[in-house]
């Protein structure tokens, strides 16, 4: 197995030239003679591409390159205006390092990484007319350019052996580890819904104890774990079950179908030698020197499985609660409630409870909902302090999720704080008792079990706007009876 993942950079411009990368503009209103390919332009590398090249290298632990240099990738498609891709074939700026992933037993494996390379993205094609989306039954197509040439870093690992069965299992932890440390970095936000981060999962079989690997298919442009570790499954499978029948293996590209988790043909794959790579001539190398390098390594920020373990640690939580959260896409946003005053448990309950359930009931991550840390935190301390119960407080967070305003404003509008006036309480709790004698004598003969009915009647007296505790502590009181 082996997996490349480009990485689309969060760069304000292109990679060659000064168009901008802002998602969502009009078709073909973010491009330039440079970026369309026009004779006379000529193209000049984004310095902020180049070092964010250098931080993801340093993070895999690869060795950067003292001197390296662009290629043409000579390929005709209509979403490649040029006729060929800028990017970097035998020289890439880092090579030759390796990321520990953790499997979900704990185990870590090792995936090793060939090199991570610059190159421009290409255009889009939206093809029309067919039932599918992709070009096989459309009428005609439709391109834009606004993505041609924006950032990209290819990730590319060395043959990933070793893994057995679990090799899906192993892709789906290399590109969510790969993820987090993208992530981390800062230079994507590695959205792999929005086409910022799309792995191609590569695969062949071979006899055991043979050495020569056998012919590979390549899943193109996989968009989520779940798929990248469905895809590797499928095409196992698949490979396994023509081989067994004594047919084999086309070198070909493959598309991947979320609603089924199959793969279908795409096209006859070339090998390198038939894009006819040869050094871009309007480019001069790329040279990092070496004390710079040195101060990115030192201003790398801690990596995330490090991060986590430390987390893990200082919340006293388990390796399956810390996944849940890693899972949940939670992770920063209960660092960040800490941040803002909350304990751990608080801002783990809240995030990974109400408000991982908003999140998914809206098809969303936990960080798009429209509630901060800090607002988190303010509900947070609002129920230490007594002023908020759990019942309320979810109230709190449905009207800030609503727009309704900061969690104080939802509580004054909503009439939302605990009754915490003695003569409010006593009066409920005595028109609890005298609405259901036959309990109360229940309890004053020994059943204290009971006495959460006439909780029950008072919290409802009160529209849950009471604290149980000190409910059951007057209940008990009033009736001359101790819990112990």
């Amino acid at each position: 197995m082996g997996l490349e993942v480009h990485v689309e950079l969060g760069t304000k411009t292109k990679m060659f030239c000064g168009c901008s990368t802002e998602l969502g503009a009009e078709p073909n209103s973010q491009t330039c003679p440079t970026c369309l390919g026009l004779p006379g332009s000529l193209p000049v590398v984004n310095a902020i591409g180049v070092e964010s090249a250098v931080k993801i290298g340093l993070a895999l632990n690869c060795e950067i390159a003292e001197w390296c240099r662009f290629a043409r990738k000579n390929y005709f498609y209509p979403d490649m205006p040029k006729n060929f891709q800028t990017s970097q074939y035998d020289e890439p700026i880092a090579f030759n390092g390796y990321l520990d992933v953790q499997l979900e037993d704990g185990e870590i494996f090792r995936v090793e990484i060939e090199r991570a390379h610059m190159e421009e993205d290409t255009g889009k094609s939206l093809h029309v007319g067919g039932a599918t989306g992709r070009i096989h039954g459309a009428s005609h197509s439709l391109l834009d350019y606004n993505r041609a040439g924006i950032p990209l870093i290819e990730i590319v690992t060395k043959p990933i052996e070793g893994a057995g069965e679990r090799a899906p299992e192993v892709a789906k932890a290399y590109v969510a580890e790969l993820r987090e440390v993208i992530k981390a970095l800062g230079v994507s936000e590695a959205r792999m819904d929005k086409g910022q981060m799309r792995c191609d999962v590569n695969l062949s079989l071979r006899p055991n104890g043979t050495k020569e690997f056998g012919t590979r298919s390549e899943t193109k442009n996989v968009n989520s774990l779940r798929s990248v570790e469905r895809a590797a499954r499928f095409e196992i499978q698949r490979h396994a079950a023509v081989l067994s029948s004594g047919g084999s293996i086309v070198q070909e590209t493959r598309h991947f179908h979320e609603e089924d988790g199959s793969t279908t043909a795409g096209r006859i794959k070339d090998n390198a030698e038939d894009y006819r790579y040869f050094p871009e001539p309007d480019l001069v190398p790329v040279a990092p020197a070496r004390a710079w390098v040195e101060e990115l390594r030192a201003a790398l920020p801690e990596m995330p499985r490090l991060r986590r373990n430390r987390l893990r640690e200082e919340w006293g939580v388990s390796e399956h609660d810390m996944q849940s959260i890693l899972n949940a896409g939670a992770v920063d946003s209960i660092v960040a409630t800490i941040e803002e005053g909350a304990d751990s448990a608080a801002a783990r309950k809240w995030w990974m409870g109400e408000l991982a359930r908003n999140a998914n009931e809206q098809g969303v991550s936990v960080d798009e909902l429209p509630i901060t840390p800090a607002q988190v935190a303010r509900i947070a301390a609002l129920v230490a302090a007594g002023d908020l119960n759990d019942k309320l407080a979810r109230q709190v967070i449905e009207g800030v999720l609503a727009g309704e305003g900061t969690p104080d404003e939802v509580v004054e509008k909503r009439g939302l704080k605990v009754v915490s006036d003695e003569g409010a309480l006593g009066a409920a709790v005595d028109e609890a008792i005298a609405g259901n004698a036959a309990i109360a004598d229940k309890i004053r003969g020994g059943k204290i079990a009971a006495v959460g009915a006439l909780v029950g009647a008072v919290m409802k007296t009160t529209r849950g706007q009471a604290d149980a505790a000190r409910v059951k502590e007057l209940i008990l009181e009033k009736l001359g009876v101790s819990e112990g």
